[in-house]
C-alpha cells in the first residue's frame, strides 16, 4: 500500500487534545493539510490561547508576504474550538498533547476510547513514557500509537512514529503516511526509553555536563567548541537554557530510571543544582547564562597569541585531521611529511588528535606527543580547535600548540587534561548510543540519522559520521574513556565492535 492510500484522507476529522503551544502546533499542521480539527482542551481558556497564539503567528506570516489573509483565515476556519471532550468522536485520529503525566493521560485516553468509533486511531505525542503502558488500559490498544511531534510542530519536520507492543502495523503505517502527507518527515521506532532523538541526542548533553564537573573548561568555551570545530548548531549549555533545566532533566531522569540506571544516561548534579536553584534557563532568566536585559554573553576563553611555527613535520596518516597538512602549506607554513603514527612536530611541542585517552597518558610513552588536539567536523572550515597539555609538558608546548593552529585562522581553547577532549567524546558517545539504538532494533539505521538531522540538527547522522570516522577509531575513543573512568557508562556497543573488527561502514 502506498503512502497516499494509507494515509487518512482530508475528509476525515482530526482531533487534538490539549491547546498548548504543542497541542495547537499540532492541530495547524493538520488544518493546513485541509483536514477540519477539533481541538479540545479542560480549559476553555487554554483554548482561546492557543488559538490567539496561532493568530498572531499566522498572521506575522501575512505580514512578511509568506501566506495570504485568505490563506490564514481558510486554517484557521478549519480548527474548531472543543471544550467537551466527547464532541472529539467524529474524528478518526485523535492525537493527545497534554502533560507528561501517566496517570492523567490513562484516564484521558479511557473516555476517549468510550467517545470515537471502534476504528479510530488513539494517538499520544509523549516524549517520555511507554506508548505500550499507556496502550495497555484501552480495550483495544492495537490502534493506539505514538505520534511524537517537536516543537514548534509547525516548523520542524520530524515525527516518531512509535509502535507500542501491541500497535497493529497498519495503524503506524496510517499514522506514518498521515504525517507524511502533512508535509512532515516521520520515522518509525520501536515504544522504548526516549525513542529515537531523545535516546540518542543524552549524551550531546551529559559529556558536556561531566566536563563542568570536572572543570574542563567555562560553559561558554565548550560551547563554542561544539559548535565552531564540531558543527553542531547550538552548544548544549545554551541549548539546555533553552529546552529548560527542569525539562532536560526531567526527561535524563526519566530515561535513566526506565533503562534501570544505565550509568550512560546518570543526571548530573551540575543540573539538578541549577534546578534545584530555580535557574531552569532562559525561561527563568538565568541559566548557565545569565538573560536579563542588559546582561553580556560571557565569551569563550580564548588562548593568547602563540609563536608562529617556523616549520611543521607530519609523520604519518592523521586520520581525519589529513587536512592539516594541506591547511598549513595553505598558510604558507614550512612543511614536511615524514612516516610515522599520526603526529605533528613542532619546536617545543608533539601533536596528536585525540584517542580518547588523556594527554599525561600518551606524553608518558616513548615519543608521545605533549599536545593533544581535539576532533572537528571539517577542518579546512573550523573556527576553532581544543587542545590538552600532558602534565608532565612545559607551558611552552600549549603557546606552540596554540602557535600552530592561530597560523592556520583557528582561536585555540585550551583545556585542561580532559580524555577525549569536547568535540571527540562527545561524537563518539553519540555514535555509540545511536549504533546500540540500531543494534537494540529500536528504529533503522536511516531513519536514526535521518532522526538526529531532521529532529535535533545534528550536522551528521551518527552513523555516517562512525562511517567517515571509521567504526575501529571510535571504539577506541570508547575504550579508553572507559579505562581511565572505569565506569560501565563508557562501553562500546557490541554493534560497535562487530564493524571495528571487520572494517563495514553502516551505509
Amino acid at each position: 500500500m502506498s503512502d497516499a492510500e494509507a494515509a487518512l484522507p482530508t475528509t476525515v476529522p482530526i482531533a487534538v487534545v490539549g491547546a498548548g503551544t504543542m497541542g495547537s502546533g499540532i492541530a495547524l499542521v493538520a488544518a493546513k493539510a485541509g483536514h477540519k480539527v477539533l481541538l479540545h482542551d479542560a480549559n476553555a481558556e487554554a483554548i482561546q490561547r492557543g488559538l490567539d497564539g496561532l493568530r498572531s503567528g499566522l498572521d506575522r506570516l501575512v505580514a512578511k508576504g509568506k501566506m495570504t489573509a485568505a490563506e490564514r483565515d481558510a486554517q484557521l476556519g478549519r480548527i474548531a474550538p472543543t471544550p467537551d471532550v466527547d464532541a472529539v468522536a467524529p474524528a478518526g485520529l485523535v492525537i493527545e498533547a497534554i502533560i507528561e503525566d501517566f496517570g492523567i493521560k490513562r484516564d484521558l485516553f479511557r473516555r476517549i476510547e468510550a467517545a470515537v468509533a471502534p476504528d479510530a486511531i488513539l494517538a499520544t505525542n509523549t516524549s517520555s513514557l511507554s506508548v505500550t503502558a499507556l496502550a495497555a488500559v484501552l480495550s483495544r490498544p492495537e490502534r493506539f500509537v505514538g505520534v511524537h511531534f517537536f516543537n514548534p510542530a509547525p516548523i520542524l519536520p520530524l515525527v516518531e512514529i512509535v509502535s507500542g507492543h501491541l500497535t497493529a502495523p497498519a495503524v503506524a503505517a496510517t499514522a506514518f503516511a498521515t504525517c507524511r502527507a502533512w508535509g512532515k518527515t516521520p520515522v518509525h521506532c520501536r515504544s522504548t526509553p526516549g525513542f529515537i532523538v531523545n535516546r540518542v541526542a543524552r549524551p550531546f548533553y551529559g559529556e558536556t555536563l561531566r566536563l563542568l564537573t570536572e572543570g574542563a573548561a567555562s560553559p561558554a568555551t565548550l560551547d563554542a567548541i561544539l559548535r565552531e570545530a564540531g558543527g553542531f548548531r547550538m552548544g548544549p549549555c545554551e541549548l539546555m537554557d533553552m529546552i529548560g533545566h527542569d525539562i532536560n532533566y526531567a526527561v535524563t531522569r526519566t530515561v535513566y530510571e526506565l533503562l534501570f540506571q544505565d550509568p550512560r544516561y546518570k543526571p548530573s548534579l551540575v543540573q539538578k543544582e541549577l534546578v534545584d536553584s530555580g535557574l531552569l534557563g532562559r525561561k527563568s532568566g538565568r541559566g548557565f547564562f545569565d538573560y536579563a536585559d542588559g546582561a553580556t554573553a560571557p565569551a569563550p576563553d580564548d588562548a593568547p597569541a602563540g609563536p608562529r611555527p617556523a616549520r611543521a613535520v607530519i609523520e604519518g596518516d592523521l586520520g581525519p585531521a589529513a587536512a592539516l597538512a594541506a591547511l598549513a602549506d595553505a598558510a604558507g607554513l614550512t612543511v614536511e611529511r615524514r612516516d610515522g603514527t599520526g603526529l605533528v612536530r613542532l619546536d617545543g611541542a608533539t601533536l596528536a588528535l585525540t584517542d580518547g585517552r588523556c594527554a599525561t597518558e600518551r606524553m608518558a610513552e616513548a615519543g608521545g606527543p605533549s599536545v593533544l588536539f581535539d576532533l572537528a567536523l571539517d577542518y579546512g572550515t573550523a573556527k576553532r580547535v581544543a587542545i590538552a597539555r600532558a602534565d608532565q609538558a612545559p607551558a611552552t608546548a600549549t603557546a606552540a600548540a596554540a602557535g600552530f593552529f592561530q597560523a592556520l585562522g583557528k582561536s585555540v581553547s585550551v583545556l585542561d587534561d580532559a580524555p577525549g577532549l569536547v568535540v571527540m567524546r562527545t561524537v563518539a558517545m553519540i555514535v555509540n548510543e545511536a549504533v546500540d539504538a540500531a543494534h537494540q532494533q529500536v528504529a533503522s539505521i536511516d531513519d536514526i540519522d535521518l532522526s538526529m538531522l531532521k529532529g535535533v540538527n545534528y550536522p551528521r547522522g551518527p552513523l555516517a559520521w562512525c562511517d567517515s570516522l571509521g567504526a575501529a577509531r571510535v571504539a577506541t575513543v570508547i575504550d579508553s574513556l572507559g579505562r581511565t573512568y572505569g565506569e560501565d557508562r563508557y562501553r562500546a556497543s557490541p554493534l560497535l565492535k562487530r564493524h571495528a573488527l571487520t572494517g563495514r561502514s553502516f551505509h
